[in-house]
């Protein structure tokens, strides 16, 4: 789906956005259709050239204002552009199949029978048709965004690029990490995004593509 730009709509009953205002909001949706999740501040103000964190919050809370930007708190990955067409919200929603449980810690097992199914606008998941959500248990993602109890959005494929944050089989049990193959010691290395706790390591013999779940895209949060 080509990303949309938000803003400038004269009869939505919306102030209108700044050219500034624009470019950060659509930097933020190419970041949660990319990679699945918003970008840090840190990383808005480096896109945008702007050298304090104080000068990026003052363009989310004008975001927030003017009704283009919902923020669960003050952290950015907390960040949810609200999607308009010009005529409204886009209202494209997908239903998506939850199959289990995935572990955010010690690995458990995955449990491939739909349990439920979560209704998410299309914009949120990007062009891909093939995604199932899981119910994440454990707190090894925390700093990535992903917290006990989020449901993760995950693309079926059988490959991903380094860093990516993905869902393997390892030893028959499902887990969510960033994704590190290190091909010189002939293994591939699963990280948590959480400094306290140690990786996954696996042997490359031992691993097959199959054993690829997917790529998590987006993260979902019950209030």
């Amino acid at each position: 789906m080509p990303h949309q730009t938000i803003g400038d709509h004269g009869d939505d009953g919306k102030e209108p956005l700044t050219d500034r205002q624009k470019a950060v909001l659509d930097y933020i949706g190419r970041s949660i259709e990319k990679r699945g999740y918003p970008p840090t501040l840190r990383e808005i103000g480096e896109h945008m050239g702007i050298k304090s964190t104080n000068g990026v919050n003052d363009h989310l809370k004008a975001l927030e204002k003017k009704g283009y930007l919902e923020r669960e708190d003050l952290k950015s990955r907390a960040l949810r552009p609200i999607s308009f067409d010009g005529a409204g919200p886009t209202g494209h929603m997908v239903e998506v199949p939850i199959l289990g449980r995935v572990a955010a810690g010690e690995p458990i097992l995955a449990i491939e029978q739909a349990e439920d199914t979560v209704k998410v606008d299309r914009f949120f998941l990007g062009a891909t048709k093939e995604v199932f959500a899981l119910k994440v248990k454990g707190d090894s993602m925390i700093e990535a965004g992903i917290l006990d109890g989020d449901f993760i959005f995950v693309k079926k494929q059988l490959n991903a690029n380094r860093g990516d944050i993905v869902v393997a089989m390892i030893n028959d049990e499902a887990t969510v990490k960033y994704f590190h193959p290190e091909p010189e010691k002939d293994q591939i290395v699963f990280k948590p995004a959480n400094h306290r706790l140690q990786p996954i390591v696996v042997r490359k013999r031992d691993w097959k593509s199959v054993n690829l779940l997917g790529l998590v895209v987006g993260v979902y949060r019950r209030m």
